[in-house]
């Protein structure tokens, strides 16, 4: 005959075996979910534009920011984090992002959205390249399943364009 405890390791196995294959059947099942979200974002103003008393360019922006995220969202879909991005190059860097704004979406009911709001984060370059420059405004998202792993995707939206002058 068996002892307890040996009885009890082969359970505790068999439970572990069983649990790990359902959480991979799981993960499995949600890569057949081909999401179509949309997003949008407009420039309503450029609040300032100036250069800071270390020779840095900072920039306040009015932005009105609209999503339909609510296709990311599946049974096994735990929260999305999404934030908007500001990307631009200059002779140092050929990609620059800054963090404008950023959320967390807790349920499908939250994932549709508007959002009058100024720059969450400073748009700040070190230096003086921001006067002219040309801007992206890229919504990105971070998928976080309750198994499995997490994915990432993000829409760009081009045709940006700061002052040429301080403000």
């Amino acid at each position: 005959m068996h002892s307890f405890g040996y009885r009890g390791n082969a359970l505790l196995t068999l439970s572990i075996t069983i649990l790990a294959i359902i959480c991979g059947i799981a993960s499995f099942s949600d890569s057949f979910n081909s999401p179509s979200p949309s997003a949008n974002i407009e420039v309503l103003n450029i609040n300032r534009l100036q250069k800071l008393s270390n020779g840095d360019d900072e920039v306040s922006l009015t932005l009105n920011i609209s999503a339909d995220l609510q296709t990311l969202f599946t049974w096994n879909t735990k929260q999305v984090f999404v934030f908007v991005a500001a990307e631009y190059e200059t002779p140092k860097n050929s990609l620059n992002q800054v963090s404008l704004w950023d959320g967390i979406i807790p349920s499908r009911e939250h994932a549709k959205f508007w959002i009058r709001t100024t720059n969450k984060y400073r748009l700040t370059d070190q230096g003086a390249n921001l006067r002219g420059k040309e801007f992206n405004l890229t919504v990105h998202w971070h998928v976080m399943p309750k198994t499995g792993k997490m994915f990432a995707d993000k829409i760009v939206m081009t045709g940006y364009r700061l002052p040429e002058e301080y403000r």
